[in-house]
């Protein structure tokens, strides 16, 4: 499996987002955001994918991911927003990739959360993957994952 950042072309992958599918490429792309996805190399197909926005803060809704100011410190925490895959078990391994790839390139991140949805299906997702539960707010929950 490779991971590699989202090009244009990949979009339209878009629309399979189960959580958050309203949000365009635009939106997912930028200077304090990321779209990975996790390529399978023997198929040559998608097996999952995931977006990152990097902040300050642990943000507690879906506007609260703006874009980071160019005069800031750099973002010390990647909230994972969303997550989906196409392959058994690819889920768990792009949030694992992505953590690996962005302490390898962004040395000044720190800190690993979600904004997930108040789902039991994505509760279960990150509790069995080792993250716990950072707070519980009206529209979503933060998870941290603290050893990747």
């Amino acid at each position: 499996m490779i991971l590699m950042r989202a090009t244009e072309s990949e979009k339209y992958l878009i629309a399979d987002d189960p959580v958050r599918p309203e949000l365009d490429f635009d939106f997912r792309v930028g200077a304090n955001k990321d779209f990975f996805i996790y390529m399978n190399e023997f198929t040559g197909g998608v097996a999952s994918a995931i977006c990152v926005s990097y902040n300050d803060f642990v943000p507690k809704t879906v506007t609260e991911l703006k874009y980071y100011p160019d005069n800031m410190d750099p973002p010390s925490v990647a909230v994972f927003y969303t997550v989906w895959s196409y392959e058994k078990g690819a889920g768990r391994e792009i949030v694992f990739k992505a953590a690996e790839h962005i302490r390898q390139e962004k040395k000044y991140v720190h800190r690993f959360v979600t904004l997930s949805p108040k789902t039991r299906m994505a509760e279960r997702f990150h509790l069995r993957n080792g993250a716990i539960l950072l707070s519980e707010n009206e529209e979503s929950n933060n998870f941290e994952y603290r050893n990747v």
